[in-house]
């Protein structure tokens, strides 16, 4: 190292001369000054460190890597490979391979994850699942909501409809977030669940509109849609998870996964009357659920005469699923899209693992939670979404 003014070595080491030829650095330079008291130091009794006394070595922490569960792992590559397509007044169509986020609120943790699906990453397409967390208010009063959404295989432009849903519901909450905290903290589940379905067939209603303005179909500009509420109040234990379309819910409670995916609304014209509770199911491993009671609400009347929003909703296009639950300490609620409720359903290698991960133990950090919902299982090669909330 020379000193600022002097160039001139640099300036004959790329004109090619040797770099044995450059002159001596100056005694007052700071390499030499350095290396001068470390001579200095070294040489010095009292500074040596004692031979049966070893400077600690610092090792590393292990990395979270994603792995797999099975005999083999999947054919495509565990990492992104080939990025989608740009068109360059396009830009703000496209996503990231992969979104992570993360909170805590009360007496839960919450951890969320959006990752492109093996398959999309290996063919350069877009991750059709969109995520949304978003806070509304403040103190105790907050709301936060989770949406996931899930675009159609099949269409191309399915990313942009699964945006535009995660937005327009998160808009359309965040307007009636004072009376949806309200209700929550208070237990009034036939409110939430009339005022949530309004809300929603008005979110659907402005997807149909979005695909006539595209000059697509409705199926061609769709996308499935679950949310999750959750009160910043200590108190409140409430839970609410609601939407339309493809994907699980499950809660792991004492080592065990419960499937409690929420049962359907009959639409109009079928069979079938809206609120009437479901046969309890079964639990990912097949065993049988204990039904805690509050599927359908959190055991309170409807107070009337108090609507979300004044002008009537659009018909819905879909069922609308609801659960309103109370959860308890040591419980880990799991809100999935499609592409990782199937494997969770389908391999129970994948959901053994999940609880072997997250069973009493704390809430896995960011990278550790990305890791752990990238397990990977052969011949499930989807996007995967999944939200987790961690009870204290």
């Amino acid at each position: 190292m020379t000193q600022q003014g002097d160039t001139g070595w640099w300036d004959r080491l790329y004109d090619g001369a040797a770099p044995d030829t450059a002159p001596a650095p100056t005694p007052d330079s700071l390499d030499e000054r350095y290396d001068s008291a470390a001579a200095t130091t070294a040489a010095t009794p009292a500074a040596a460190a004692p031979l049966d006394d070893p400077a600690p070595v610092a090792v590393p922490a292990p990395r979270p890597r994603p792995g797999h569960v099975g005999s083999r792992p999947p054919t495509y590559e565990p990492e992104p490979t080939a990025l989608p397509a740009a068109r360059p007044g396009a830009l703000g169509d496209l996503v990231p391979d992969t979104v992570l986020d993360g909170a805590r609120y009360g007496a839960c943790t919450l951890r969320a994850a959006s990752v492109r699906g093996d398959s999309a990453r290996f063919r350069g397409e877009p991750r059709r699942d969109a995520l949304l967390t978003a806070r509304f208010g403040q103190g105790e009063a907050a709301l936060v909501l989770v949406a996931v959404a899930a675009g159609t295989r099949a269409a191309d432009q399915a990313h942009l409809a699964a945006a535009d849903v995660c937005q327009w519901i998160g808009e359309t909450v965040g307007r009636s977030h004072a009376r949806l905290s309200e209700d929550l903290r208070s237990g009034r589940g036939g409110d939430l669940r009339s005022g949530l379905q309004r809300l929603t067939d008005r979110t659907y209603g402005k997807l149909r509109a979005r695909a006539a303005e595209r000059g697509l179909a409705p199926d061609a500009y769709a996308a499935g849609l679950r949310c999750l509420l959750l009160s910043a109040d200590p108190e409140c234990r409430a839970r609410v998870v609601f939407g339309v379309g493809p994907g699980g819910l499950f809660r792991l409670r004492d080592g065990s996964w419960q499937d409690i995916e929420p049962p359907a609304d009959p639409l109009p014209g079928t069979p079938g009357t809206p609120g009437t509770p479901r046969t309890p199911g079964t639990s990912v491993a097949g065993e049988e659920e204990e039904d805690d009671g509050l599927t359908l609400g959190l055991g309170l009347a409807a107070a009337p005469g108090r609507p979300f929003v004044e002008a009537p909703p659009p018909p819905p296009a879909e069922p609308f699923r609801f659960r309103a639950s109370t959860a308890r300490p040591g419980d880990v609620l799991l809100l999935a899209s499609n592409g990782l409720a199937e494997p969770l359903r389908g391999a129970p290698a994948l959901a053994g693992e999940l609880a072997t991960r997250w069973t009493g133990a704390e809430p896995p950090g960011l990278a550790a939670f990305l890791a752990d919902t990238q397990v990977r299982v052969t011949g499930y090669a989807d996007d995967r979404t999944a939200v987790a909330v961690w009870e204290a």
